[in-house]
């Protein structure tokens, strides 16, 4: 199964990539204890954690909603095609997301909504495409909705020292410059209404301007959370931030916050990366929380 019904919005997953992204729990998830991988070994294995290498594996990946009549992408992946010299994994791919995505049913030119929960380097590649020597807009009918914190944050005509640096090298110009300057783009600030189902909220600490979006619709609720984990570890260890947080104390304060609004709520948890069901029940354990249940998606095979 690749599409739920939460209330009146059917979600799908469509896959750009699944499997090993070269680094060890130590190295991805610095925070977290070694003795958490090995005491949820037998679950993490193999959807989350590869048994031989000790290499994580993660999941790139898009959520298309519809709802209202309109069509809407929660992410857009690495893309096709981008130079990223410091970031080799994700360097040049040629991958089949346009097919991944015909085959849910949607054509570029369908996309009403993109939403860039934030705009790392595997979260606006397929905002554009190259066409002949210039990138231009993927979904050329959408409105691309940004946070402007980020925005503005990685902007390097800003001139901001990030933490992750070189790696997000070439990201802004390549992929969200050329559909702001289309005119497709909405920034927005304290919160933006889509409609009455879904809703953005600032998440900030993983980056400044990361952003969940909340779904309410019926008795079904839904929480989109992008990068707020990388590793449902981080749901058991919910203190434990990845490398590439750039403010650590607020993504430990904001993933707390909406853990505990998910439990709160009985919302699915559906992060940006998680291979596997991908998205899950949470709840509260002790003074951290725990995977309830899974989403009832297939579970993704390894790609590579």
């Amino acid at each position: 199964m690749d599409t739920i019904t939460l209330g009146d919005v059917t979600v799908t997953r469509v896959r750009e990539y699944y499997g090993p992204v070269g680094m060890t729990p130590e190295a991805f998830v610095p925070d977290s204890p070694a003795q958490a991988w090995d005491a949820h070994r037998s679950w993490l294995v193999p959807d989350f954690l590869d048994a031989e290498t000790r290499i994580v594996n993660t999941a790139i990946q898009t959520w298309v909603l519809r709802s209202e009549g309109r069509t809407i992408l929660v992410d857009t992946g690495v893309g096709n095609h981008k130079d990223r010299p410091y970031a080799p994994v994700w360097s040049r791919l040629e991958t089949d997301f346009l097919a991944n995505l015909a085959r849910a049913g949607v054509q570029p030119e369908d996309v009403d909504i993109v939403i860039n929960t934030h705009l790392h380097i595997d979260h606006v590649g397929w905002n554009t495409y190259l066409d002949g020597r210039t990138w231009v807009p993927t979904f050329p009918n959408a409105t691309y909705l940004m946070a402007k914190a980020d925005f503005d944050y990685w902007n390097p005509a800003n001139e901001i020292k990030t933490l992750l640096g070189r790696g997000n090298q070439n990201v802004f110009e390549d992929s969200v410059a050329p559909v702001h300057e289309a005119g497709l783009t909405r920034l927005w600030e304290d919160g933006h209404r889509i409609d009455s189902n879904l809703r953005l909220e600032l998440a900030p600490g993983h980056t400044p301007g990361s952003s969940v979006l909340r779904l309410e619709s019926g008795s079904d609720r839904a929480l989109f959370v992008g990068d707020l984990m990388h590793s449902p570890i981080q749901i058991h260890e919910p203190d434990a931030n990845s490398c590439f947080c750039e403010d650590p104390a607020e993504a430990r304060a904001t993933r707390r916050r909406l853990l505990g609004s998910a439990v709160d709520s009985n919302a699915l948890v559906f992060p940006a990366h998680l291979g596997g069901h991908g998205a899950a029940e949470v709840v509260r354990e002790g003074g951290k929380f725990a995977v309830k249940g899974w989403a009832p998606f297939t579970p993704y095979t390894p790609s590579v």
